[in-house]
């Protein structure tokens, strides 16, 4: 193994083509904090891999700021130490692997939890020009006391369904396999940008975005080897694992509900503007069409901010490029928007000045409420619609400005 001196490296640092080369196959890449009293074993395991499969390849160490004797067990065994000053899993493994040579990067933790010298199913199919292969560790077999109860039946499983929902359905059935391997080529198409556990699901949600090819191989997972804590805090992680797949998925954050919403309001609105409506013993009257109202405009507004993320994303290169976006830009321009708004709105005045001549029949005094909201609430309905489709006219012409 080359031994190269320690160096700084910017965990942000986002992997662009030709930022290194060399004739390297593989790359190791170990994220590592204070894994002292497993860290040789890990090496050394992935070491006798790599000369078993008669493979050209390195072991990099990320280091994330171990105050133990980590550092210099990796230096004395021959591997390589990237020191990565900023904190997080995906810190170290940005890191890690934006300093890896090797044309097929293989990531897995220093915990001595996953088998560095089962490599060879990974090596396959990569060689075989998967981008992503995924270890799995239900299909491989998990040991007792190799992963909490919660995590196990709960975590992992519940996750890895969200996932597959969210992403449809891609060949991953354990998302948050710490055991993987992708080429240097896919990394830098995924642009990873994580600092934290969430990490593990960026990875995958990007390769499943970019429609890269993934396949699974099965993995075992043993107890770890350290005496400490694991770094791993399942309520915090999980929620930002379960975070990360609901902003990365702005179609069912935003817009599916918000479609749904639109929906039952109207269907709803559409029911009660004739007069109340009675069901066995329940009356549905204006207090219900002033509700369905109110979600109306909730679910126009969560489906504008859906469409407001997804532009963002796209153009801040967080998602992939959708030629949706580009036939919306095509029909949907400002001054469409603005009309379109301008017809809501004047509708709304339309029926607010309707309002205005049935109350001056009356001399201006009182009236049936039950009778002038059916028309009052649908007024101020098209009112705020209409302005929010101007402003959210703007907003989307703006977001669009770099496309133009």
């Amino acid at each position: 193994m080359n031994l190269l001196a320690p160096h700084s490296l910017s965990p942000s640092t986002l992997l662009t083509p030709g930022d290194v080369g060399g004739s390297l196959e593989v790359s190791v890449v170990m994220p590592c904090l204070n894994e002292a009293e497993t860290l040789a074993t890990c090496v050394v395991k992935a070491q006798r891999a790599l000369q078993q499969l008669g493979v050209a390849g390195e072991i990099i160490v990320a280091d994330n700021g171990s105050t133990d004797e980590s550092v210099a067990i990796a230096l004395r065994l021959g591997a390589r130490v990237v020191p990565v000053t900023r904190k997080g899993y995906g810190s170290a493994l940005l890191g890690g692997i934006a300093a890896a040579r090797g044309t097929y990067i293989i990531m897995g933790d220093a915990d001595d939890s996953y088998d560095f010298t089962a490599l060879a199913p990974f090596v396959a199919k990569l060689r075989e020009g998967y981008d992503l292969v995924m270890g799995n560790r239900f299909a491989g077999g998990i040991k007792p006391g190799a992963m909490p109860f919660l995590n196990r039946y709960l975590g992992n499983p519940v996750l890895t369904a969200i996932a597959r929902l969210l992403f449809h359905r891609p060949a991953v059935r354990d998302f948050h396999c710490g055991l993987r391997g992708f080429s240097r080529d896919a990394a830098t198409r995924m642009k990873l940008r994580t600092t934290g556990m969430e990490f593990a699901s960026e990875m995958v949600v990007k390769a499943v975005l970019y429609g890269m090819r993934i396949a699974e191989v099965p993995t075992t997972l043993s107890p770890d080897g350290r005496s400490r804590p694991p770094h791993l805090k399942p309520w915090r992680d999980g929620w930002r694992h379960l975070r990360f797949l609901l902003l990365y998925s702005p179609r069912w954050l935003f817009i599916y509900p918000g479609a749904f919403l639109m929906a039952i309001a109207v269907a709803l609105s559409a029911w009660l503007l004739p007069g109340p409506r009675t069901v066995g013993s329940v009356v549905f009257d204006i207090h219900t069409l002033l509700f369905s109202a109110a979600a109306l405009i909730v679910g126009f507004q969560a489906v504008v901010f859906g469409v407001f993320t997804i532009i963002f994303g796209v153009t801040e290169e967080l998602l992939p490029a959708d030629r949706r976006l580009d036939q919306l830009f095509k029909y949907v321009t400002l001054e469409v928007g603005l009309l379109a708004g301008g017809v809501v709105l004047v509708a709304g005045f339309a029926l607010g000045l309707f309002s205005l001549e049935i109350w001056g029949a009356t001399g201006f005094g009182p009236l049936n409420v039950q009778e002038t909201l059916r028309l009052a609430i649908p007024s101020v309905t098209l009112i705020v619609l209409g302005c929010q489709v101007l402003l959210s006219s703007f907003v989307l012409s703006f977001l669009g400005l770099r496309r133009l």
